[in-house]
């Protein structure tokens, strides 16, 4: 936590802050002000040349209050004492009489999970120009097959405060940087690309460092030449072994949002109802952990101002818990889990994911690939969706091989995994000893709302996925 954000030292008194903010929660069961002070800054290379550079300034508060199944908010750009009480009628017409008792502020916590940090400001605006013209002539320089050449660096600082009506006031500067990596090459008329990447919450030099992004260049190549080789992916049901790290994203969406407590408070996930009953195959744990130093979806406290948790959604198969912020907890009886955010001062917290992953089993990989008699080894994927209802997925695979007796054979393009998330969760036939985590590019969307996650999962063997492809299996 850091006392660096001070937005009380303008024209918005503390004293009248806390007043305002008592009158729109008097008889509500919770409430905050939660105040923000955001900075990025993003510079893309593109075909030999810096094609786009932009810098990001703003800042402004978010009112809530909360009865029952009722939230009011408002918001502005305006730190004032007006502004914000006009936000405050705005949140108490929402809320009515009241008639609540506010709850319990969260407990305070003393942890730092990242550096306090400014990424935007850190190195000089020509420093990181000349990085990207170093990436740019580095890839082409290993392959004369390389013909474009995209790479972006972005870096912000988010500066939250929250105050509460007992007066509780919390402080946290999150930073956030991230380097993207694509190349194209061309062989036979042929072109394909290949995208690497990966960040998370601390400074931008550590992206900056020579063998960090030789490494993310020499990645994102190989995947370009593995493309170049790639045959037209199978059509039909069959096993699929998904490799360790960023294709945890395929849990996340599938089962992940499933186990959001708004989701399942509503009734409206495929996960409602079943908690103590198995919903996964044995020796399957999944947690939500937002503790996990400098990544990309950690957070010291949520955006309610709950300390982060390690929370285990399934253990051995069978579901424990939910993710939950305040409001969704209060209403089912148990206790917030640190999963309240937002995606700004601008929009309504609920209850969202972090880092989401699988643990690893006692299986060895190699062993596991041997047992695949035919199916596909999906390493690398692209876009997905579900729907949160019944849990049905599609996932588009961006580097994937055909097996056949145990034996990788070539690369395929154009695999989409299609399933649903509770009958692949009991398909689960082996678990690798090898899990990782994604190397910090994901973002989640829900309602419109977008805050960054991580992903992760070892090495795991499914069975009967539906493989939509080009040709068939």
């Amino acid at each position: 936590m850091t006392d660096s954000f001070r937005p009380f030292d303008t024209d918005l008194d503390e004293t009248a802050a806390l007043r305002i903010l008592r009158g729109a929660t008097d008889g509500a069961d919770d409430g905050e002000l939660f105040l923000e002070r955001r900075r990025s800054e993003s510079l893309v290379f593109d075909d030999g040349r810096l094609k786009n550079a932009s810098y990001d300034a703003s800042e402004g508060f978010g009112l809530r209050a909360v009865r029952g199944e009722t939230a009011g908010y408002g918001h502005s750009t305006d730190l004032s004492e007006a502004a914000l009480k006009r936000a405050a009628e705005t949140a108490r017409l929402a809320v009515g009489a009241g008639g609540g008792t506010l709850a319990d502020a969260p407990p305070g916590t003393n942890r730092h999970l990242y550096d306090a940090v400014d990424p935007v400001t850190s190195v000089p605006f020509l420093g990181k120009v000349d990085l990207l013209k170093d990436l740019d002539a580095y890839a082409r320089a290993l392959d004369p097959r390389v013909v474009q050449v995209s790479a972006a660096l972005a870096a912000s600082v988010q500066e939250v405060e929250i105050l509460r009506p007992d007066g509780q006031r919390l402080a946290d500067l999150r930073p956030m940087a991230r380097l993207n990596v694509s190349v194209t090459v061309e062989q036979d008329g042929r072109r394909e690309s290949g995208t690497s990447g990966g960040g998370g919450r601390h400074g931008i030099e550590r992206l900056m460092v020579q063998d960090h992004w030789q490494a993310q260049v020499r990645e994102a190549l190989r995947i370009a030449a593995v493309n170049l080789a790639a045959e037209p992916a199978p059509a039909g049901v069959m096993d699929v072994v998904l490799g360790p790290g960023w294709p945890g994203i395929l849990l996340h969406e599938a089962v992940g949002h499933g186990l959001e407590g708004d989701f399942n408070r509503k009734k409206s996930s495929a996960f409602a109802g079943l908690l103590g009953q198995r919903v996964a195959a044995p020796g399957v744990t999944v947690l939500d952990d937002g503790t996990i130093p400098d990544r990309r979806g950690s957070l010291t406290f949520d955006d309610e101002g709950t300390p982060s948790g390690r929370n285990v959604l399934i253990e051995d198969g069978i579901l424990t818990g939910y993710m939950q912020d305040r409001q969704n907890a209060r209403l089912m009886g148990v206790k917030p889990t640190g999963n309240g955010r937002r995606q700004s001062h601008a929009h309504i917290p609920m209850p969202r994911m972090t880092n989401t992953y699988m643990l690893g089993g006692d299986a060895d990989p190699a062993a596991i690939l041997a047992d695949l008699k035919d199916g596909i080894y999906a390493v690398g994927f692209g876009g997905g969706q579900v729907d949160i209802t019944n849990g049905k997925y599609v996932f588009s695979c961006t580097e994937a091989y055909r097996v056949k007796n145990g034996k990788l054979g070539a690369p395929i393009k154009g695999a989409t995994l299609i399933g649903d998330g509770a009958t692949s969760m009991q398909k689960i036939r082996a678990i690798g000893n090898d899990l990782a985590l994604d190397p910090g590019i994901g973002n989640c969307g829900k309602n419109g709302q977008w805050v960054p996650v991580g992903v992760g999962l070892p090495t795991l063997m499914i069975g009967g996925l539906t493989v939509g492809g080009s040709q068939a299996g």
